[in-house]
């Protein structure tokens, strides 16, 4: 839906073209839905072709907004994108190939669940160009894996390791900690369990009680929060000691496998969202914007065209700019705040510069080396520290 912006609400433009751009692809179905998971997901049977026909239309009517910017990722999340076919995901990755410039080293990730059927497509996948997969685990215990709702066992989730690090250099696994009932000794064997595997890139979650979820109606016996600190404390111990590079609030990677695509949501680059309920922040020479899609499966295979968006306004820049950067350990350089948001510094060193000094000075937070970024202190109170930006 288009909306008419109103001058003074319109931010000075960013230097978009040396933004990068990413692509999202979200694909909206599940077999069940997990009762802590508040992502758009549904349960009800894929229209396939249907929704690929759909993603090419809303593709094309996006093509003017991002003309000639070049593509450094694709991630097809979900819901389970791999209960696509393998001749699905190929003809997808073709029509984006035809309509876009994507890199040659592009990073294109898919997410998977770890069940039998869907691993018997991985070969397909990677035959259609996919060369970063991700699994969301979650847990290598069969009792925690039931409590959270999950259709695979600890066994499924092994083998699916296996078949994907036979067809791709790239895996990651999404693991959680503070599960029901979780002790520290089980936390400890998850991450322990997934290191041994092998893999180059572990996600490790805390599970929350996302409201509208089942959890947050009916919440399972959780640990507390001292409890749950200490436990991320171990896992990032034990990754750190395996040669993990604890690069974002929430992942870990060998040298040389960060999440391209992730990264460059923190780096507050710009990314095009196309499916059900995606979101876009796109820079123009106008300022940045935010797009929307319909959520619903249903109402987005009825007009994929449609999307409701709304400019950044000039005075949420800063504040969402700090959001991200400071979600990445190595922060972010100093200059990538005017080019990015098309600020000047001193928007943020005038609007912010009292609570620099307050969270330098409270050990929360650190510029040098013309960087920005959190310490170890303020990675913990990550939460606190963003707030107090949010707030300026």
């Amino acid at each position: 839906m288009n909306r008419t912006i109103p001058i003074a609400a319109v931010p000075p433009a960013p230097t978009f073209l040396s933004v990068p751009l990413a692509l999202y692809i979200h694909w909206p179905w599940c077999v069940k839905k997990c009762p802590y998971c508040d992502f758009n997901s549904h349960e009800s049977t894929p229209q396939e072709e249907a929704y690929l026909q759909a993603l090419i239309a809303d593709l094309e009517a996006a093509l003017p907004a991002i003309w000639g910017r070049p593509v450094v990722s694709v991630f097809i999340g979900g819901g389970t994108p791999s209960l696509m076919a393998g001749a699905t995901v190929d003809a997808l990755l073709a029509a984006l190939r035809a309509r876009l410039p994507l890199l040659p080293d592009a990073e294109i990730t898919l997410e998977a669940n770890p069940g039998t059927v869907e691993a018997e497509r991985f070969k397909a996948y990677r035959d259609a160009g996919v060369n970063r997969l991700s699994l969301g685990i979650q847990s290598f215990d069969d009792r925690k894996l039931a409590a959270l709702g999950r259709i695979h066992t600890a066994l499924e989730a092994r083998r699916a390791i296996d078949i994907a690090r036979g067809h791709f250099e790239r895996v990651n696994l999404d693991l959680m900690v503070a599960l029901p009932e979780q002790i520290m000794a089980e936390a400890v064997l998850d991450i322990e369990t997934a290191i041994a595997t092998g893999v180059t890139h572990l996600s490790a979650y805390h599970l929350t009680l996302e409201p509208n979820t089942p959890f947050h109606h009916a919440p399972p016996l959780l640990p507390d929060d001292d409890i749950a600190a200490d436990m991320l404390e171990a896992v990032e111990e034990r990754l750190l000691a395996a040669g993990f590079d604890h690069y974002e609030t929430s992942a870990y990677a060998k040298p040389g496998q960060q999440c391209r695509h992730n990264r460059n949501y923190w780096q507050f680059g710009d990314y095009l969202g196309i499916g059900a309920g995606a979101h876009s922040k796109l820079s123009d020479h106008t300022g940045i914007r935010r797009e929307a899609r319909p959520r619903h499966p249903k109402d987005y295979l009825a007009d994929p065209l449609t999307r409701d968006w709304q400019p950044v306004a000039t005075e949420d820049l800063p504040g969402e700019f700090m959001m991200n950067a400071l979600r990445l350990t190595d922060g972010v350089p100093l200059a990538w705040f005017a080019e990015r948001t098309g600020l000047p510094i001193s928007a943020i060193e005038k609007s912010a510069l009292a609570l620099l000094a307050n969270e330098r000075r409270d050990g929360l937070l650190e510029v040098a080396n013309d960087r920005i970024r959190p310490t170890a202190l303020g990675r913990r109170f990550l939460n606190r520290l963003i707030a107090r930006f949010l707030a300026e």
